[in-house]
């Protein structure tokens, strides 16, 4: 069994100075570290910042008491009996709202996906088993195309790899169950020249989305990634940039038009301008 006196709460400043971050160790193995997902402020300012460090150094405690549990409870053979009967939505909405990542909703997806498979608002964890796990697959691939089923899925086997170190199964139920990429079951509509100069001609009251659409147009790049652009990222008549919901690494070379669309350099971020003359060329 797990001592207490395993336990090192280890505490490490952030980036900008102003607060420290915590986690427990019990060694120095791959998996022997974990975040608390709890922060203090570093030299208070007032007695709001007191009182939640002290709050917040409570809340370790109890979480350090808690994980210490929860592993003598795994190494007995013995699992707590709340966890096998609660809902396990609830420690799934809670694991999305800990580790919600901006930008990317695959994690919170794959909460309603699962919820919408299951078909109630209640399950426990002693109902969710391998084959369970493996049907929850199949019910992605049949609903969803591409890289979809795999991201949703990968996000919920992370659920049950993280929910099994917290005691909720003996064993992780999707542990040999992989991820697979879904075919694509309907063909995208891909515009021709004559609809991109006609998209071109369309009034819009708003001049700067439109030059922001001619742009991704021309580079076939999303408006998340398009809004981000930085002058940096411009070098040898190309766009070098990490694609936002990817994270695909892309070198796209700039047709004059979309090169038009970019203005003076006038500061870091990006500016697009463009005239009306050179959009149909």
């Amino acid at each position: 069994m797990m001592h207490p006196s395993q336990i090192s709460i280890l505490k490490r400043a952030s980036q900008n100075k102003k607060l420290y971050y915590y986690s427990f160790e019990w060694g120095k193995k791959k998996g022997e570290r974990i975040a608390t997902g709890v922060f203090t402020y570093r030299g208070p300012a007032n007695e709001i910042q007191k009182h939640h460090n002290k709050e917040a150094l409570a809340i370790i405690e109890a979480k350090r008491a808690q994980f210490i549990l929860n592993h003598q409870a795994a190494d007995s053979g013995y699992f707590l009996q709340h966890k096998l009967k609660s809902n396990f939505l609830d420690y799934y909405e809670a694991f999305v709202k800990s580790n919600r990542k901006y930008g990317n909703r695959h994690l919170e997806n794959s909460f309603t996906a699962f919820k919408a498979f299951i078909g109630e608002n209640k399950i426990a964890a002693h109902n969710i088993t391998e084959k369970r796990s493996l049907n929850f697959r199949e019910y992605l691939l049949n609903k969803y195309n591409g890289e979809t089923p795999s991201g949703y899925f990968m996000r919920f086997k992370s659920v049950l790899k993280s929910a099994t170190k917290d005691g909720y199964f003996r064993n992780d139920p999707s542990e040999d169950v992989p991820a697979r990429v879904g075919g694509n079951k309907k063909l995208k509509e891909i515009l021709s020249a004559e609809e991109y100069i006609k998209l071109m001609h369309t009034p819009c009251l708003n001049h700067e989305v439109k030059k922001a659409f001619v742009f991704s147009l021309y580079t076939g790049l999303r408006w998340v990634d398009v809004k981000s652009l930085q002058w940096s990222m411009i070098k040898n008549d190309s766009v070098y940039l990490i694609q936002d919901k990817t994270k695909i690494r892309l070198e796209i070379p700039l047709h004059s038009i979309a090169k038009s669309t970019l203005g003076e350099r006038k500061k870091e971020r990006i500016s697009i301008s463009i005239t009306d003359s050179g959009w149909c060329q």
